[in-house]
């Protein structure tokens, strides 16, 4: 609908009626007005499927929803990097949206993996801020495809569940800028989202529904977003102070409480009518946006959207180890699968996300056709103790077999939204297992359902795993597919799996105390942080193998030198060098070689997933601007790039760098420099032009080697490479102490400092 119409309806409205419409009619529902025609609309859970509840709403999985596809959680889809298979998998949710009257699905999700231990990371993408936001923006182009939209969450720094509701995230400008905002920023600016869901927690003391820095001047002001903004469900805290800061619809409804307030403010003065005028034309917008492109004749075919949901799958699982090639498996030789998660895997998350799924296979289900398949409990699902009746008898299967495959994982009671996890640890019962199994059986295969990482204790026993993730309910297929050679397994490690759980920089600082969690680690989340304390990793962020093999050739640059206003243009060869086809995940990274700020080792810019045959060779393409050197400068608050050399990196992993090449990167900015008296003479001297104005200064003076310098000779009290170094950190000021005879007084020197001022 044009605006000029909207603008007309609104201006029929009265003001209770117009307050009504920033609340939701119920749990699920924005407000109607028949007398003017316009409709309610649906919004329902997701975002790996449809969770749409027409009675006994609830947000967090309680009542029942209807029958409907389960994909991937976001922790599998984000280790596909692929960025069309999830925009195809967006159509489909869209298309079921359409199906059953629902005009946005809440999500993506792409909150920072800061921790192993957040109970919701299985539906959070990814550690790295690139590939969040690309797994997200392919998910929106696809939903929004299909006129249904969507709603990206949770806005913003909701890194934890502990005390998600109440608890202040303390983050620093330049972290929030680097990592946090910019799991969103790219998804919001290049695929425009109908909506944005904002978070329960404070951001450094200010609640998100009330912070008007991120909600308007970040989001709407800079970033460009035209949509609505959305609570989280009980996230407003005061409604007319969240309505002014950009908070636009409160979520579910407040029964008209918090209508009544937004009526008293605009009739005291207190708050602008307007303001309210803008919200609901806001909402109103994507309203009609869905009414007016209502496909009504589109029909939900469960049993089609499983097979996608199966494709998506085969690209989830990630192979993290194959010693001695032990995968694939041949179908004629005797395999046991043991473990409870063979027969019922578990597939999704707790929570708001949990989908009612229409069916379910399990891996042994879809191995019922292979007669030389046995099955062995193993343990029990929600325990931690080990079951010895279910131990021996997996045991002698085991020692029966050509192989064994144990299913293991995490069940729902170790991770699950509304807390976060206690350890990195597996239960008990299942490391149990897996170390007798490994004694009495030398070719074992570990297949992993979790939604985080997990210590692995027994891996140097084992020859394979796989990370199967939380795999949606086609799961059971695609991992039988890839355990014995009908896919060639074809995902990385959207993050890092650490050695244990104290390796991890968020260690000392999650959850927080109390009401408080602060980010003192900074920008150096995940492979940021292993990389710069050169740790070792249990597997690093992007590794991956495949049953076939690649070669990466040909790394070019199409300049050498450019301004960080320019693009730069790379390529690389790729061959397929082994016997079957494959999908190989190309990572482009990119190192600052000598920065006056503190930067990681390297930095994730790019990415793409290429599909060879045998001996075939595709050349892949990428483009960086400006943002690929860039940090962010919190003096000027902007984006900026220093002068200097950079490495462009091609990997296969972020610890599996393969070609490089360097480029230097001209700054297109000066940043002014305003010295005072506490700046160092060594700041002064990296500039040339105020170097020389204070050389003469000290050239005769016990600063710089005439009156009163010792003889430098072995073992001295001063030697050239102390004085030089005091030199270089002695404040401006410290002329006055040190000069000697020759000394310049207060007058003089403030009358230096202004004059480099004006260099």
């Amino acid at each position: 609908m044009k605006r000029e119409k909207l603008k007309e309806l609104i201006g029929q409205m009265t003001l209770e009626e117009k307050a009504s419409f920033c609340s939701g009619a119920d749990f699920w529902h924005t407000q109607g007005l028949p007398r003017l025609g316009i409709p309610a609309v649906m919004v329902s859970d997701g975002p790996h499927g449809l969770r749409k509840q027409d009675e006994n709403a609830d947000h967090l999985g309680v009542n029942e929803s209807i029958p409907a596809v389960c994909f991937p959680a976001g922790c599998g889809t984000a280790a596909s990097f692929n960025r069309e298979l999830i925009k195809e998998m967006g159509k489909t949710l869209g298309k079921e949206c359409q199906a059953e009257g629902v005009s946005v699905i809440l999500g993506p999700a792409v909150n920072i993996k800061r921790s192993p231990l957040c109970g919701r990371n299985f539906e959070y993408y990814s550690e790295d801020p690139l590939v969040a936001s690309e797994m997200a923006g392919a998910l929106i182009e696809g939903v929004q495809s299909q006129n249904v939209g969507t709603s990206i969450k949770h806005f913003l720094a909701n890194n934890q569940e502990t005390r998600r509701m109440s608890c202040s995230s303390q983050v620093d400008e330049r972290t929030l800028r680097e990592i946090y905002l910019a799991a969103f920023e790219g998804a919001v600016t290049k695929k425009k989202p109908w909506t944005v869901m904002c978070s329960y927690n404070k951001i450094n003391g200010v609640y998100a529904a009330e912070n008007k820095k991120y909600l308007t001047d970040v989001l709407r002001d800079e970033w460009g977003f035209d949509g609505y903004v959305m609570s989280d469900w009980g996230a407003v805290n005061h409604r007319v102070a969240d309505l002014e800061a950009g908070l636009d619809l409160e979520m579910p409804s407040s029964m008209g409480l918090n209508d009544k307030q937004i009526v008293e403010a605009v009739r005291n003065g207190s708050l602008k009518e307007e303001i309210v005028d803008q919200a609901v034309e806001r909402i109103l917008n994507m309203v009609f946006r869905f009414e007016e492109n209502r496909d009504k004749t589109v029909i939900f075919d469960r049993d089609k959207d499983h097979e996608q949901a199966r494709k998506v799958a085969e690209e989830t699982i990630v192979l993290l180890k194959n010693e001695d090639n032990i995968l694939p498996f041949s179908e004629d030789k005797k395999i046991v699968f043991i473990g409870a998660f063979a027969e019922k895997p578990r597939y999704q998350g707790g929570g708001s996300s949990h989908i009612n799924s229409h069916k379910v296979i399990s891996a042994l289900e879809e191995a019922k056709g292979n007669s030389n398949i046995t099955y062995a409990k193993g343990y029990l699902t929600e325990q931690e103790e080990t079951d010895e009746q279910l131990l021996a008898q997996a045991v002698q299967r085991a020692k029966e077999a050509d192989g064994a495959v144990v299913f293991a994982g995490l069940p729902d009671s170790f991770e699950s939204e509304g807390f976060d996890r206690m350890h990195m640890s597996m239960p008990k019962c299942q490391n149990r297992i897996i170390e007798e199994i490994a004694r009495v059986q030398p070719n074992v295969v570990v297949v992993l359902h979790n939604g985080a990482p997990v210590e692995m204790p027994w891996l140097s026993k084992v020859k394979g795993v796989l990370e199967a993730y939380l795999g949606g309910q086609a799961v059971g297929s695609a991992e039988y597919d890839i355990l014995f050679g009908k896919v060639n397994p074809s995902a990385k490690l959207p993050e890092t799996f650490p050695v244990k759980l104290e390796d991890n920089p968020s260690y000392l600082n999650f959850p927080g105390e109390k009401d408080m969690v602060t980010y003192k680690e900074g920008i150096f989340v995940g492979y940021r942080y292993y990389d710069k304390k050169k740790m070792d990793v249990l597997f690093p962020f992007g590794h991956g193998l495949s049953y076939t093999t690649f070669e990466y050739k040909n790394l070019k640059l199409d300049h050498h030198r450019i301004k960080d206003t320019e693009k730069l243009n790379v390529s690389l060869d790729v061959t397929n060098t082994g016997n079957r086809a494959g999908k190989e995940i190309v990572q482009i990274y990119v190192s600052d070689k000598e920065s006056t700020v503190i930067r990681p080792v390297k930095e994730l810019r790019e990415f793409s997933k290429v599909d060879l045959q045998p001996g075939e060779t595709k050349t892949v393409s990428f483009t960086l601007d400006k943002r690929a050197f860039a940090y962010y400068n919190t003096q000027i608050h902007d984006w900026h790039v220093e002068s200097g050399e950079f490495t462009i990196m091609a990997g296969r992993s972020s610890r599996d760098i393969v070609l490089n090449e360097d480029i230097y990167v001209e700054s297109t900015v000066n940043i002014p420099v305003h010295f005072t008296t506490d700046s160092t003479l060594g700041d002064v001297m990296e500039n040339p032009k105020t170097r020389e104005v204070v050389e003469n200064l000290f050239a005769a003076s016990t600063l710089g080697g005439g009156q009163g310098k010792e003889e430098s000779s072995e073992g001295a009290a001063v030697s050239d490479e102390m004085m030089e170094a005091m030199m270089k950190y002695m404040p401006l000021r410290g002329i006055l102490s040190f000069g000697g005879q020759d000394a310049i007084g207060i007058d003089e020197l403030q009358r230096l400092v202004d004059r480099l001022n004006q260099v």
